[in-house]
């Protein structure tokens, strides 16, 4: 599983969002299996865009999921997010417990988005 887990602010466009998510991209390749965000966000009519663009669920991260990541703090995500990266940890809290953070948080030129992929390790039995 290859999350996307997207940050962004109320007046995101589409745009900002893709390029947020391009950027992280350029460093991952496999396949992504659903976009993630913070609850509240979730039903941004950006994302939605987004993600039906993609034909790609969107996964909601509750707060309390999401302030409990091992993400990198950012002085511009308010406490309620616990004060680190909601792209970072929306994709560790959707890719499951065993998630490994593959691309830290990508912004977008216009700084109003930002992006990071997770996922979980396949092991060979």
């Amino acid at each position: 599983m290859s999350v996307a887990g997207l940050g962004f602010r109320a007046q995101c466009s589409v745009a900002s969002l893709r390029a947020a998510l391009h950027a992280a991209q350029h460093t991952h390749s496999a396949p992504l299996t659903a976009l993630a965000t913070a609850a509240d966000k979730a039903d941004h009519p950006a994302l939605l865009q987004l993600a039906a663009e993609l034909q790609l669920p969107i996964i909601p991260i509750h707060q309390p999921l999401l302030v409990t990541q091992a993400a990198t703090p950012s002085a511009h995500v308010p406490a309620r997010y616990g004060a680190h990266s909601v792209a970072e940890a929306a994709a560790l809290a959707a890719a499951g417990p065993a998630a490994v953070l593959r691309v830290g948080r990508c912004v977008s030129p216009d700084r109003l988005a930002t992006a990071a992929i997770a996922s979980t390790e396949k092991t060979q039995a």
